[in-house]
């Protein structure tokens, strides 16, 4: 699914209103109709009060056409006019128009003095139709008045395309006031704003109505970013050859362990090998050899002469990638012995932990790294490697040009977690809190390397990696609840990720017969 930035939504409207020969009024006729069936199929005509907040733009104009159509199919509307401007849209006006047809005035709100708001009961329903995607200032103090209303009612309060208060492209002001939306209906697709820390708590859920915009441009268009969800990772798989074999495989090589984080070094063996790569090797400091033996039977070891940490990465073997960084550790030594090996390196890597910590320390590392080489760094690492940043769209501005500038795959973890990759940007739906666990790191370092192993471009794997970690963890959630999801029970659930992919829907329960 993709994500479209403000200017490619308003293109997208101004070619469907052309192509299809229509005008921009029956384009927001369409849109309002959708919110209005989607309200009207989930109530049923239950006789709720539903309150209709309109704005002057665009986005007003909707809530007024959900209005009309509400109060045509005998629901029981109060609507509002929220006049927080001179400007009014004409297509806003038309359908003011239209509803007085039907004898009824909205209530108007401009912020005279003595205004009162309308009550609203916390059985009721609020539609948000006050901003839209163009708003581009902070609203005056007596229309986040309104607002915050809204917001003390606890009514459900479903929010036209996005919830009011929200900007597109940037982050609030930290007092600004916002809807809190229960549910948030976006036109067409999904707005990036649903997915990032600082503006995806302003609606607790969302979902995209079909508006029927020009599809030749929304095909031929690269998207601002992309939603990846099942239909996105599907046509990745790999199938596997019937004659397949421990060696056609992909072998994997693991750089990872130190003293005391021998585990670290395991869960990512473990779940390099759940991924499907034939062999997994893993280069560790002796005091690990009996640690992984044992807990990772399949893994083979190589170990260096140092007993508590790595201090040369030297193997007569030719992995088809290298994970470097779980429980790596950040000794002197370590990272001496990463820099020299990184200067000889030419297979794919995946860079995490510790390993990002020793290049955030040694920038002139990042030099020596191949061409689309995984970082997987959480907020921490991160910070490290690009600097300090403002908001949310700030750190995606800073990991977007520093994924561009050295050529990388950037995987940024967290919820949403985000792919990086030349100017493309890619969003995960997977995965839920329950993932907020020790480990869970190491076993995405150790998907991604064992599918590059197989044959994934590095891309491809940060991708169905990252997709593939969250669903583990979803599964494993459901089955465990959140409190008891380990990383070592996300490796035990990914093969059950690998199986979902193709898992059809289940087939509605038939009514019991008398």
């Amino acid at each position: 699914m993709i994500i479209f930035s403000t200017q490619q939504l308003r293109e997208a409207d101004r070619l469907t209103i052309l192509k299809q020969q229509i005008d921009s009024l029956a384009l927001m006729e369409r849109a309002g109709e959708g919110v209005f069936a989607w309200l009207d199929g989930s109530l049923k005509g239950n006789p709720v009060a539903i309150h209709v907040f309109c704005g002057v733009g665009n986005n007003g104009g909707d809530g007024l056409v959900v209005a009309r159509h509400l109060m045509e199919s005998g629901y029981h509307v109060h609507a509002y006019v929220v006049d927080f401007g001179e400007k009014r849209s004409p297509e806003f006006l038309e359908n003011l128009d239209r509803i007085k047809n039907l004898k009824y005035w909205p209530e108007h709100f401009s912020g005279k003095k003595g205004e009162e708001f309308p009550e609203i009961g916390s059985s009721d329903i609020v539609v948000d139709a006050i901003f839209g995607i163009g708003l581009n200032r902070r609203p005056e103090a007596w229309v986040e008045a309104i607002m915050t209303h809204i917001n003390a009612s606890e009514a459900f309060v479903l929010s036209v395309d996005i919830p009011s208060g929200l900007y597109m492209e940037r982050c609030p002001d930290k007092d600004a006031v916002i809807v809190k939306a229960r549910h948030t209906l976006s036109f067409q697709f999904p707005k990036l704003i649903f997915f990032l820390p600082d503006t995806a708590k302003y609606t607790d859920s969302w979902e995209v109505l079909d508006i029927k915009l020009d599809a030749e441009y929304v095909q031929n268009t690269v998207p601002f970013a992309s939603l990846i969800g099942k239909q996105e990772v599907l046509p990745m798989y790999r199938f596997r050859d019937k004659y397949a074999h421990k060696g056609t495989m992909g072998h994997a090589l693991l750089v990872a362990g130190s003293y005391g984080k021998m585990g670290a070094a395991g869960l990512s063996a473990k779940a390099c090998l759940h991924s499907g790569a034939g062999l997994v090797t893993a280069y560790i400091p002796r005091c690990g050899y009996t640690v992984l033996q044992t807990l990772v039977p399949e893994v083979m070891t190589i170990t260096d002469t140092n007993e508590d940490h790595i201090t040369a990465i030297n193997s007569d073997i030719s992995p088809a990638a290298i994970g470097l960084g779980p429980g790596l550790g950040t000794h002197r030594a370590t990272a001496d012995a990463l820099g020299i090996f990184l200067k000889q390196n030419k297979a794919p890597l995946v860079l995490d932990a510790d390993a990002l910590n020793i290049i955030a320390a040694r920038r002139e590392y990042l030099n020596f790294l191949p061409e689309d080489t995984v970082l997987t760094p959480h907020e921490g690492e991160l910070q490290r490697l690009i600097g300090e940043w403002e908001d949310d769209f700030d750190k995606l501005n800073k990991a977007r040009a520093f994924a561009r500038e050295y050529k990388l795959v950037l995987v940024v973890k967290g919820a949403h977690t985000a792919i990086f990759n030349r100017d493309n940007i890619f969003i995960n739906s997977t995965g839920n809190p329950g993932m907020a666990t020790a480990g869970s790191g190491d076993v995405l370092a150790g998907i991604i390397t064992g599918l590059i192993s197989q044959g994934y471009t590095p891309l491809q794997a940060a991708i169905f990696g990252v997709y593939l970690h969250g669903r583990a963890g979803d599964i494993g959630a459901s089955q465990k609840g959140y409190e008891a999801l380990t990383a070592t029970t996300l490796i035990e659930f990914v093969g059950s990720a690998f199986t979902d992919l193709f898992a059809r829907p289940a087939a509605p329960a038939k009514a019991a017969e008398n």
